[in-house]
């Protein structure tokens, strides 16, 4: 194993918590530490992390850098995967909406239909509502789980859109005449497949890229049609 992956891989395991100090990551990589401080400083360089001057800073969107750069040099999926905290999945899917001047909220909890639902992230910009459900899966799951995951999201989108307007939840779409809600499956690894049952299933890695061109692409997916404001119909 390269000194750099198993830096990549200390990095993740021992920056869970926050801060890193530099002579535990030496440690647990098995590198000597002048080579360490020269791997971390390349790292810092390419905007991996940022070092003070005895820590390492690591934050959640610099983690799913690290854990993808780690994955690219061969490191073992199942390691990045137990290594990667749930909240960190959707940090990175808020984040790369709000660069493209989306509203986000989180955990978005509804109730529609007598069920309490969930979804992971909401992201508003007209006419489009992204409604991502992250999902911590390691290489090898089966067509049959991610139809399962996919049909389900459609549900809880349909859900979600059929619930509306949620007069607590104060989303930026309840001031628009109709919205396109658009179920969405985010992935750590990528799937053979790119759409489920018209849900796209989008490995995090390509997630700007995706954002960018849904507004081109959206007819491909299985978005729901809402009128908002005191219409309550709904057509798929």
């Amino acid at each position: 194993m390269s000194f750099e992956k198993n830096l990549l891989i200390a990095l993740l395991k021992l920056s869970q918590d926050g801060s890193v100090k530099q002579k535990d990551v030496s440690f647990e990589a098995h590198i000597p530490l002048s080579v360490t401080l020269n791997l971390l400083k390349k790292l810092q360089n390419e905007n991996f992390i940022y070092l003070g001057d005895n820590s390492i800073e690591v934050n959640s969107e610099y983690r799913l850098q690290l854990a993808i750069k780690a994955m690219g040099l061969g490191a073992d999926i199942k390691d990045i995967c137990d290594f990667l905290r749930w909240q960190e999945f959707e940090a990175i899917a808020a984040h790369s909406l709000e660069l493209n001047c989306y509203v986000t909220k989180k955990n978005v909890r509804f109730k529609h239909d007598g069920k309490r639902w969930e979804i992971d992230v909401v992201g508003c910009r007209k006419p489009l509502v992204m409604c991502i459900d992250c999902k911590h899966w390691r290489r090898g799951i089966s067509p049959s789980v991610v139809r399962k995951m996919a049909i389900a999201q459609s549900l809880r989108v349909k859900a979600f859109a059929a619930s509306f307007p949620i007069a607590a939840a104060n989303f930026e779409c309840l001031k628009w005449q109709s919205a396109k809600f658009i179920p969405i499956i985010l992935s750590l690894v990528p799937f053979r497949e790119k759409f489920i049952e018209g849900v796209p299933v989008v490995p995090v890695l390509t997630l700007r890229d995706f954002i960018d061109q849904l507004p081109l692409n959206v007819e491909l997916t299985h978005y729901i049609q809402r009128k908002l404001g005191h219409s309550r119909n709904l057509n798929t």
